[in-house]
């Protein structure tokens, strides 16, 4: 079973790049989508092909928005916000379905409609799986310093949301795995995580210390998500102690083609599922004039 994430940065934009070549050639059998950044009415006619889609598009116009694309209709969808978009192959309703969303995590509801989280139950294998975006955050106000940042200096405001998403999230996430775990399935969350985990995980890592995605209370947040008996990052298992494979480069400058990138999108499953990957790497773009966002399709075959 083929299964990616890809951060596409805009549907209608990754369309015109060559999304629906990816697509047809790569041929997954499950896609989570992160940054779809449409509402219904606006995605695309056709783009999808083949596939069932089932979307959080949330409330933030031109922003967020996850999806997962499957080749047989879920046996069930969730998302924080108790709706989701779900649509048959071919279709182009905009109609929403409503279901019992059941108890959110202490803290998350702040996030709960911005188009942040989806997770579905495969009807053809016994997996539970979500896509994520999280928030990217930016510096706590003691590194900000005016002149010397991308964007105006705020007190730490971004920083202190993105804290609090990642302690809500992580209660949250252990709900669902072991709900998944209570049906029998395994748990496969991919995404945006906005957060390189590891020195291996962004180039140049010892100027990116104080950088927001590799600050060191990031870093041991994502820590505290993986063991041996939780979830365990199935690129890095297959390339232990290598820099990369990244997923996300800047669209400024050279840094697609010095590969000075930055490895923020993932696979984390459990543990029998993990052990099932046979190969495990990114879809890098050819050229950078070819690119179909900045960030590249992260692709793990699974011998279910």
């Amino acid at each position: 079973m083929r299964i990616a994430t890809f951060n596409i940065n805009g549907i209608r934009a990754a369309q015109r790049r060559g999304f629906e070549d990816w697509l047809r050639e790569r041929n997954p059998d499950v896609v989570a989508l992160q940054e779809v950044r449409a509402p219904a009415a606006a995605i695309p006619q056709g783009v999808f092909g083949k596939y069932h889609l089932a979307y959080e598009e949330g409330t933030l116009p031109g922003r967020n928005g996850v999806g997962i694309l499957t080749l047989h209709e879920p046996a069930a969808v969730r998302t924080w916000s108790g709706t989701a978009l779900l649509r048959l192959p071919g279709e182009e309703h905009v109609d929403r379905i409503g279901f019992d969303r059941g108890p959110l995590a202490r803290g998350l509801s702040e996030f709960a409609q911005e188009g942040r989280y989806v997770e579905v139950d495969l009807a053809d294998a016994p997996i539970t799986v979500a896509s994520l975006y999280l928030p990217k955050g930016g510096l706590p106000a003691h590194l900000q310093k005016p002149g010397r940042m991308r964007d105006e200096p705020d007190g730490g405001v971004r920083y202190q949301r993105k804290m609090r998403f990642l302690s809500a999230f992580a209660r949250q996430l252990t709900r669902s795995r072991l709900a998944a775990r209570a049906q029998g399935r395994e748990f496969l969350i991919m995404g945006d995580f906005n957060v390189a985990h590891t020195r291996y995980d962004v180039r140049n890592w010892r100027r990116r210390g104080q950088a927001e995605g590799f600050l060191p209370e990031e870093r041991a947040w994502f820590d505290s998500l993986l063991s041996p008996r939780t979830l365990v990052d199935v690129v890095r298992r297959h390339h232990p102690e290598v820099d990369g494979p990244y997923s996300w480069w800047s669209w400024l400058g050279e840094s697609f083609a010095s590969d000075s990138g930055w490895r923020i999108d993932y696979h984390l499953a459990t543990p029998r599922l993990a052990r099932t990957a046979i190969s495990a790497g990114t879809d890098r773009d050819p050229a950078p004039d070819r690119r179909i966002s900045d960030h590249a399709p992260v692709v793990v075959d699974y011998d279910i």
